[in-house]
């Protein structure tokens, strides 16, 4: 399963991307076009990884499928580490 945004965790588009802010704990995280797509793709959008990779395939077609899940999952445990998405209950 994919995790979900932590509720205390503002998102806001900007020109370059999008902007993450934990309100509780004051964390600041920036993230470029393709991790505002992921943002946008997690759940309720995707039930699990590899509904999220179709997604950012729509978005993407020009890149690898493996790419994607790489990448993907790379930021999901960046947001994992600073815990601004959690594991759904």
């Amino acid at each position: 399963m994919l995790p979900v945004p932590h509720p205390s965790v503002l998102f806001r588009p900007t020109s370059e991307g999008a902007v993450l802010l934990h309100g509780d704990d004051e964390i600041y995280f920036g993230l470029d076009p393709v991790g505002t797509r992921i943002w946008e793709l997690l759940p309720p959008r995707s039930s699990d990884l590899d509904a999220l990779v179709d997604g950012l395939r729509e978005t993407y077609p020009e890149v690898d499928p493996e790419t994607l899940r790489g990448d993907a999952q790379e930021l999901l445990d960046q947001l994992r580490e600073a815990g601004l998405v959690t594991d759904p209950a």
